[in-house]
């Protein structure tokens, strides 16, 4: 099986590609990544030399790029994608090109080359917003996200994630083409790029500086281990129905604030490193997902529970500072005081 995983270079795909040649023992994988600010290559420095791993770099909206990439590939999983909310507030044009458009050229190029199945990554933020509720309140039935709920994004890179799965089942109904999309709440884990909440307060927290928390900090998120999520791609890979969405969630749901608090406890640092700063325009309060179609059709259950994978995540965090300082430098830190203030 030959796999072609865009943005490999990226914190999920970078993940999911150890994870596919660790657990795939015929598995080949291409990595085409363009390298933009979040794609490091150093995240994949312990399989650069694997005999069945390329790195091809190419933009996914050059449709040559793409063809070429795609030589003898079995299954596309689409990883490539602008995917910081607070990013596409500032500048969306980026979203727009990368999320539906390259996605577009992908599914042209995937067409063409008949690769045998198209798996599309996307996100649970394409559902819209959640009623919120405190995730404490010991309700057996709270509402939840599921396959067939609307799509209704609020912003900017949900829109043109939505944008994006509506183009893949579109190629699935015009063209038979064998898709499958994924839906996915928020990935924690190693190499994360830390603009993203986890990350930015574990490494924050290390330089002893304050923790930016968006408002009152009650908004709410389900939280799942990348390596859980790396297994469930590979489940709807191998397992999915054509032309079917499923949703993978850790079962985790915490406001931001317990999140932080519970960060700073792990690493005996003291709550009043929180700083409370301007909320971000439409921030959504809460989302979550149902994935018991994953769990009935896929057989895929999360083994990570939030309270181990944020020890095992902030021990990495711990080990490899020379990789989060290095990323840490130059670009990230231009766009930070627009993000969350100076």
């Amino acid at each position: 099986m030959k796999f072609l995983i865009t943005g490999g270079a990226g914190f999920i795909g970078s993940n999911l590609i150890r994870h596919v040649l660790a657990s795939r023992e015929d598995a080949e994988v291409v990595n085409l990544d363009t390298l933009t600010y979040a794609g490091n290559l150093e995240s994949l420095k312990d399989v650069e030399d694997h005999p069945r791993y390329t790195f091809v770099r190419g933009d996914i909206c050059d449709g040559e790029a793409g063809r070429q990439a795609m030589e003898g590939v079995d299954v596309v999983l689409n990883l490539a994608a602008e995917s910081h909310v607070d990013r596409s507030i500032l500048s969306d044009a980026p979203f727009v090109r990368t999320n539906v458009l390259g996605t577009q050229t992908l599914l042209a190029a995937a067409l063409e080359a008949g690769v045998e199945r198209f798996v599309q990554v996307s996100t649970d933020e394409v559902y819209g917003e959640l009623p919120w509720r405190d995730p404490d309140d010991g309700d057996p039935t709270p509402s939840l996200f599921t396959e067939d709920t609307p799509l209704t994004p609020r912003s900017p890179y949900s829109a043109t994630k939505a944008a994006a799965d509506h183009l893949v089942m579109a190629y699935h109904t015009t063209h038979q083409m064998d898709v499958v999309i994924t839906r996915c709440s928020n990935n924690y884990g190693p190499y994360q790029f830390p603009e993203k909440l986890i990350p930015l307060m574990v490494t924050h927290a290390l330089e002893e500086r304050p923790l930016p928390v968006y408002g009152d900090g009650l908004h709410v998120r389900d939280w799942i281990h990348v390596e859980d999520h790396c297994r469930g791609l590979l489940a709807a890979a191998d397992g999915g129905r054509a032309g079917r969405v499923y949703n993978f969630g850790g079962g985790a749901e915490r406001t931001n604030l317990a999140l932080v608090r519970e960060i700073l406890r792990i690493m005996d640092r003291p709550e009043s490193l929180i700083e409370h700063v301007a909320d971000r325009a439409g921030h959504d309060r809460r989302y979550a997902v149902d994935a018991g179609r994953a769990r009935d059709e896929l057989g895929w259950e999360p083994v990570w529970t939030l309270e181990d994978g944020l020890r095992s995540t902030v021990q990495w965090y711990l080990e490899d500072e020379g990789w989060w300082r290095r990323v840490k430098s130059g670009e990230y830190w231009e766009d930070y005081g627009e993000m969350y203030g100076e």
